[in-house]
């Protein structure tokens, strides 16, 4: 009989859409989930469908741009579940603009969530997984991080910088124990997502090699991998759950 303590990960932005997708996955697989969102009651409601469904969670509403309110979370997540195994960077903040009409204040606050977001969290993990010799941190980035995109200068920028800093952290910390990676989702049926067009989203999926839209439930699976012993070789990679949209 296995009696090894469960494994403890924390996914931020995981009140919904993806970020809740990873959780359950997570759940499922055995870990005890702490769920993170800028919204409480986000974060509650993911929390307590994962409890309904048998696994463990608990809600830890936060802003991971705030270095206070990162330092305090990881504080209580500790006290309530032990130290973290696996770090899903997960929350994100969208905006769409052409480059010349981006404020100063938009640009800051799209950087703000993804990139010291990202970075704070990291930084505040780290220390104990080092400690230990063993982690597992996932940065969720995207394929426009890879290629860009029209009026999104912002946000592709911060999805990029994302990707060099999961690249450079995984050349310094992996020979300790601590394997770094990230994943970069092409267009997955979100509540952003089916919001838009119809049509847009009809001419997107043509253009698709696999003809359809991915789904959260799919972008979680390629983070259980990667959180797996079977993705113990991938360091410092960026895989692309993205119906072949962008091929690297």
């Amino acid at each position: 009989m296995n009696t090894a303590p469960k494994k403890v990960a924390l996914i931020t932005g995981a009140g919904s859409g993806i970020g809740a997708a990873i959780a359950e996955r997570l759940a499922r697989e055995g870990y005890r989930v702490a769920v993170n969102d800028l919204s409480a009651e986000a974060s509650a409601r993911t929390a307590d469908a994962i409890n309904a469904a048998g696994g463990e969670a608990a809600p830890f509403a936060a802003d991971v741009s705030s270095e206070d309110a990162v330092r305090e979370m990881i504080g209580a997540v500790v006290a309530h579940f032990g130290p973290v195994d696996l770090l899903v960077n997960n929350a994100g903040h969208g905006h769409q603009a052409a480059f010349t009409e981006i404020s100063l204040a938009e640009f800051e606050r799209m950087f703000a969530v993804h990139v010291r977001g990202s970075f704070l969290m990291m930084r505040a993990v780290l220390p104990s997984m080092l400690e230990r010799g063993e982690g597992v941190v996932v940065n969720v980035a995207s394929q426009l991080g890879q290629v860009g995109g029209v009026e999104l200068v912002h946000y592709a920028g911060a999805k990029g910088a994302i990707i060099a800093m999961t690249k450079s952290l995984a050349r310094e910390v992996s020979a300790r124990g601590v394997r770094v990676n990230a994943i970069a989702p092409g267009p997955i049926n979100t509540p952003l997502v089916e919001a838009l067009s119809s049509d847009w989203k009809k001419v997107k999926a043509a253009e698709l090699p696999l003809g359809r839209f991915g789904e959260p439930a799919e972008v979680a699976g390629a983070v259980a991998f990667l959180a797996s012993p079977d993705g113990a070789l991938f360091v410092g990679q960026t895989l692309g759950p993205n119906s072949g949209d962008v091929m690297l």
